[in-house]
């Protein structure tokens, strides 16, 4: 069945085209797997942003990553910062479970290689995460190899959002939050390029919670008469496009994802981790040999800072739309956003 996402229940979320399924997965080449933890003791899970089809690490994309704030854990930041390239699929899980989900990443990406027949010595997995411990057990790691080969195997273009993968325990302003993704076209000299986003929200706090510019958390507040939170948690954001740019250009546009948290009411404090990592299908850079790539000029990037702020917004309103209410472990429960939808559409309406 269909998912029912944000622009469904008539809030308009920015104005540049989104694409055919208005997800990351609108860059070619782009998919997503997930596999979900659901258990008494469990609600946790892996996702996976498989960047191309072929081999990442023989033929790397151009990319990015910013750390808008620090409090996390990720694993291979520091080499996409030096080199502007990325070689592994993208991993999201929650904190405790870096360790076992990285050693996973690198067995997937040896048996890759020697499946193509290519030497690895060397290899830089990307394992980025939130904290889920509000509905998790988190001390029993239970994501490892199996549940990473499993959502590795099941990626898709189509894919489900909410709470799912590595979506299962994350709470979003005080609401069930999760795995969300948008997508904007926009046209540069006659070409019609894509930018598609895919967030793992875990962040924020109710009484900032907004959508489309209007404080709608301060109203659900009321109705269940929750003490506010302070803001801590964390959100990844993974952006995809299909622009000519270089990884300078990329972390230019990475660096305005904050535009499109602040306008769901993200402040991103002090114990909030906020981590983007950007990639684009243009530009693949060979094993091997000098290479040129195309580039457009700068002047040209405005167009997508502002549809980039857009995705980001609309991602995070899905992350939170589309996942259902949820009682975890200790019995602490995340109310979904859906069960307050009707009473906020007639209200943005009226």
């Amino acid at each position: 069945m269909k998912q029912m996402r944000i622009t469904d229940y008539g809030f308009k979320i920015g104005r540049y085209p989104k694409g055919k399924l208005n997800k990351i997965t609108d860059v070619h080449g782009v998919k997503v797997g997930h596999f979900t933890v659901d258990t008494n003791q469990n609600k946790t899970g892996v996702t996976v942003v498989i960047p191309c089809e072929d081999n990442p690490f023989v033929t790397k994309l151009t990319a990015a990553a910013h750390v808008i704030n620090g409090y996390g854990k990720s694993t291979g930041l520091m080499q996409i910062d030096e080199l502007g390239v990325i070689e592994s699929p993208i991993f999201l899980t929650n904190t405790l479970n870096i360790g076992r989900v990285h050693d996973a990443a690198v067995e997937l990406m040896v048996k890759r290689c020697a499946r193509d027949n290519v030497e690895l010595k060397s290899y830089n997995p990307i394992v980025c995460e939130c904290n889920d411990a509000y509905l998790n057990d988190i001390v029993h790691r239970a994501v490892g190899e199996e549940e990473v080969f499993s959502a590795y195997e099941a990626s898709v273009v189509d894919f489900v959002e909410g709470d799912v993968g590595a979506g299962k325990g994350m709470s979003c302003h005080q609401l069930k939050g999760g795995i969300g993704s948008a997508s904007r076209l926009m046209d540069i000299e006659g070409i019609t390029y894509t930018i598609g986003v895919l967030v793992l929200s875990n962040h924020g706090s109710l009484e900032d919670f907004m959508i489309s510019g209007q404080p709608f958390g301060a109203k659900i507040k009321a109705i269940q008469a929750t003490e506010n939170e302070v803001e801590k948690g964390s959100i990844i954001i993974v952006v995809a496009t299909d622009l000519p740019v270089s990884d300078r250009q990329l972390k230019r546009l990475i660096k305005r994802v904050p535009i499109g948290l602040a306008k769901t009411g993200s402040y991103m404090g002090h114990g909030s981790g906020e981590v983007v990592i950007g990639f684009t299908t243009a530009n693949r850079i060979p094993e091997k040999g000098n290479y040129m790539i195309d580039l457009i000029q700068d002047s040209n990037l405005d167009g997508p800072f502002h549809a980039l702020a857009e995705a980001v917004e609309e991602a995070v309103l899905n992350s939170m739309i589309c996942s259902d209410r949820t009682e975890g472990f200790n019995g602490n429960v995340r109310e979904s956003l859906k069960a307050y939808i009707e009473d906020l559409s007639e209200q943005k309406e009226g």
